[in-house]
């Protein structure tokens, strides 16, 4: 049984379910692939979303806690011959709410199998210290460890010259979202977005991270603010040369959130350890220099949860906007892997845990 003729099987869906369904498209693989990644990495505060919607509700399917500790996908999560985590996705697949781009990607969920604590209930997520609240949250800050190799991107994409195109998320972290917007927050903003970009006709791709101001989703001066790592931002063309990162070349990256401060760290053999620093409080950047377009408090009314996987940008979608990429793709895993319409993030190391104090 294949993806299409899961999708097609509308009286199995309706008989036994999304967790039924994952069941019965696990059975039809060989052993080989049922290696089972909640057997080889910790993911007991986790969910993940996937890049398609077996139970046909509109939006992309997400496996919660307890059932991803047994949970594993053949084409799009899953553990490979070296032992790494897998993610994978198409350029074309099922998204959350309004959102472009596809992603099989683990979202922090603090509550564990605790149901009773709502997903976006304050024990559920985290705070900064300067929330006024801070002490109702489930941990102030936190810390995201990870080693991995980008193994694929999109090969195509309608509007190369736009930022998103040829791109991967492989972290995030990302703030909630509030109705009322009290005080200038819960705008669902995010300060921290790792990519790994890479162009078709460039031997080598380059890791950056982005910075999302704190303003309201209409005001123009909201934007992502991009800080290189290795190789070039997402705005800049020119081939990275040896100074980028090689589809299947491993590196890490340290993600810790502790009090009010996020620390970067970002480590590759052959490459300069490279690090940052940012105060998520205020309006003052990894470089000393105050924003005067950001939100002056900073993030510090917002709630948040780290995210870790592939969160693929490169999206089908043709449009004004500039996330509206125009990738390639079908829908058809078969045909959208065989011509590389897709993105692929391969895990060595992923490790969730409270942030640490930084001399």
């Amino acid at each position: 049984m294949n993806t299409q003729d899961i999708l097609q099987n509308k009286s199995l869906i309706s008989l036994i379910g999304l967790t039924g369904i994952l069941t019965a498209y696990s059975c039809n693989v060989s052993s080989a692939e049922l290696q089972i990644p909640g057997e080889h990495f910790d993911l007991s505060r986790w969910k993940v979303t996937m890049p398609y919607d077996l139970d046909k509700n509109g939006k992309a399917d997400e496996i919660k806690v307890k059932e991803l500790q047994t949970f594993s996908d053949p084409d799009f999560f899953y553990i490979n011959g070296n032992g790494e985590l897998v993610f994978t996705v198409p350029n074309k697949g099922a998204t959350t709410s309004s959102l472009a781009s596809a992603r099989s990607e683990l979202r922090e969920m603090n509550r564990g199998i605790n149901t009773d604590i709502g997903t976006h209930d304050p024990a559920n997520n985290v705070a900064l210290a300067a929330n006024k609240n801070a002490d109702q949250f489930g941990a102030i800050g936190g810390k995201l460890s990870a080693t991995l190799r980008v193994n694929a991107v999109s090969l195509s994409a309608g509007y190369p010259e736009k930022q998103p195109a040829y791109t991967v998320v492989v972290a995030e972290f990302h703030s909630g979202k509030i109705a009322d917007h009290p005080e200038g927050f819960g705008w669902s903003n995010q300060p921290l977005k790792i990519y790994y970009k890479k162009f078709p006709d460039q031997a080598k791709g380059s890791v950056f991270w982005n910075y999302e101001r704190n303003l309201a989703r209409n005001d123009p001066n909201r934007i992502d603010i991009s800080y290189p790592v290795w190789g070039n931002t997402w705005e800049n063309p020119a081939d990275p040369g040896e100074q980028g990162i090689a589809l299947g070349e491993q590196f890490s990256y340290e993600v810790n959130i502790h009090e009010n401060t996020m620390y970067l760290t970002f480590q590759s053999e052959g490459h300069p350890e490279v690090k940052y620093s940012v105060d998520l409080s205020n309006n003052v950047d990894p470089y000393g220099k105050v924003d005067e377009l950001d939100n002056p408090k900073g993030y510090s009314g917002d709630w948040f949860f780290l995210k870790a996987g592939a969160y693929n940008e490169c999206n089908t979608n043709d449009g004004p906007s500039f996330v509206q990429t125009a990738c390639s793709g079908t829908g058809d895993w078969a045909i959208d892997k065989k011509n590389g319409d897709y993105a692929s993030v391969a895990f060595s190391k992923l490790v969730l845990g409270d942030s640490t104090p930084v001399n």
